[in-house]
């Protein structure tokens, strides 16, 4: 029996931007439904027209783009109470945002029918069934929200599919049940939804999940395996509270494990390119632990699974990485056994025999570095020119003789100022620099690269991209040991470089060091 066709409905642009710290402007918002039309997104909710004036400039927006197969549907509610639809001022709103598809959402737990709107349960039905109707009349493909439909039927059954038939007396193209609160359990979820499908067997079956019980993608795939061929979500699971159900999660969820057919699937390895991308965009950091999409969802540490996962790849891998657009990793710390060590260094592009005696040195020398202080998880950078130093295959390209680093502030009212002076030398000859920057990392950087501009004028496309410190053992106060990590890039790579020490200027020093050391060595790699 063949499956049918799950359709992706994404609301990142409303119902995501409810979430705490997600905003988009006008032009984010048009940027984002470009890219999810290119991905094969069917419907994409663009706001609520006449609730805010970015809402309304997008949808004028939105008219002049030339989507090649998304929808974008407009979100409001059903007509007020005792008032015809015709004269309905936001139903009319929604006439006039020009969009395909409207969605709309009225009420269906008697709890708010009788408190929170306080119409007649009559009223309330024929309010969904004449706003259905007005906006099929207008020619509008018409999804019907079901707002708390879970809630609403565990209290009264009979209600909530009354509430449904009277969509569907509308003309409602989709029915879709909302799980408003995110509180249903998976089983009861899916007992409520296929007895929808089961009385409306002629009309589409959506759900929509949120995040609260920690469950919006399981609800979300369980309402798919009850019948349900529309799935509503959010990129990332952005949304109000803890979230909605994350649409990066449930694509590659069906496509590659329930088998349903996706219009997106041929563009599954762009996964999570795009979830970058509306990360991006909303100004939050992409969540590395997010499954399929996340920089950790196939990162191999313990050397007894990095072992395993090269000799059978699908042993301590649910998937294949690439799939969704994602890579294999492999991190290198003092739980390292040789064959985290051989796969890391393969990563790098070093060729290291598993029994050769240098393969102990270096781990010997990995967990003594670790045990003091370093982390080379996120240091690919320093990791490289460790291995490079302990195979001999390091070429200095400066002599490190020394850096000073002075700290003044001349009066209350002035902010600090730091100087660094370093001395290297490059090809033989002596180099004698001294620099000033706000803060003192910044001054040892900015003195190191006028001190080799001259030799390696590339510095100059180097970025200091991120700094983290952090303080190993707080219970020393002042004299506690810190890690410094640092992200650099240039306009085609970006790496991390780690120092550690008890002074937090050598350690920034360190990770500096290795950062300019890897940016030259990845140029020299290029000539």
């Amino acid at each position: 029996m063949n499956k049918p066709t799950i359709l992706m409905y994404d609301t990142t642009l409303r119902d995501g931007t409810q979430g705490e710290g997600v905003s988009f402007s006008v032009t984010d918002k048009l940027r984002i439904t470009e890219k999810f039309d290119q991905f094969g997104i069917d419907y994409i909710e663009g706001g609520w027209p006449g609730s805010n004036p970015r809402d309304m400039a997008f949808f004028e927006a939105a008219k002049k783009l030339k989507l090649k197969h998304s929808k974008i549907a407009a979100f409001g509610s059903t007509r007020r109470a005792n008032l015809k639809a015709e004269e309905d001022p936001q139903l009319k709103t929604l006439i006039d945002a020009g969009t395909p598809v409207v969605t709309i959402f009225g009420k269906t737990w008697l709890l708010h029918v009788t408190e929170v709107i306080r119409v007649a349960p009559e009223e309330n039905l024929a309010m969904i069934e004449d706003s259905v109707r007005f906006l099929k009349d207008n020619g509008r493909e018409v999804i019907y929200d079901a707002e708390h439909f879970y809630d609403g039927y565990v209290d009264s059954p009979d209600y909530a599919m009354q509430t449904l038939e009277a969509a569907v007396r509308g003309g409602a193209d989709n029915l879709t049940l909302c799980d408003t609160n995110g509180g249903k359990l998976v089983s009861e979820l899916q007992e409520i939804t296929k007895a929808v499908v089961e009385r409306f067997p002629n009309v589409a079956v959506g759900v929509h999940c949120h995040n609260d019980s920690g469950l919006g993608v399981a609800l979300s795939l369980g309402g798919v395996e009850a019948g349900a061929t529309l799935v509503q979500g959010t990129f990332n699971g952005y949304g109000e509270r803890v979230g909605n159900a994350n649409l990066t999660t449930i694509i590659p969820n069906i496509a590659l494990k329930m088998g349903n057919p996706l219009n997106c699937v041929d563009h599954l390895k762009r996964l999570r390119e795009l979830s970058m991308f509306v990360a991006d965009l909303a100004n939050l950091e992409h969540d590395g632990k997010a499954p399929f999409v996340g920089l950790s969802a196939f990162t191999h540490k313990g050397g007894a699974h990095a072992d395993a996962t090269k000799k059978v790849s699908y042993s301590y891998e649910h998937v294949d990485p690439t799939k969704v657009g994602n890579k294999q990793r492999v991190l290198v710390s003092d739980m390292a056994g040789r064959s985290s060590l051989l796969m890391k260094a393969q990563e790098l592009g070093f060729d290291i025999d598993r029994e050769s005696p240098e393969t102990k040195i270096i781990i010997d020398k990995l967990k003594e570095l670790e045990y003091n202080g370093y982390e080379f998880e996120s240091a690919d950078g320093s990791l490289r020119l460790l291995l490079d130093r302990l195979t001999n295959k390091h070429k200095s390209h400066f002599e490190f003789e020394g850096y000073r680093v002075i700290v003044e502030k001349r009066s209350k009212d002035e902010e600090p100022l730091s100087e660094a002076t370093i001395k290297v030398k490059v090809d033989g000859e002596p180099r004698y620099v001294v620099a000033e920057d706000p803060g003192p990392v910044g001054a040892l950087d900015k003195a190191l690269r006028v001190a080799l501009r001259e030799a390696f004028p590339r510095l100059e496309e180097l970025a200091l991209k991120d700094y983290k410190v952090r303080i190993l053992d707080s219970k020393e106060g002042a004299n506690a040991k810190t890690r410094v990590l640092i992200e650099s890039g240039d306009e085609e790579e970006i790496w991390g470089t780690v120092g550690a020490s008890d002074n937090i200027i050598e350690a920034s020093w360190q990770a500096i060091r290795d950062a300019v050391e890897y940016k030259i060595l990845l140029d020299d790699s290029k000539q």
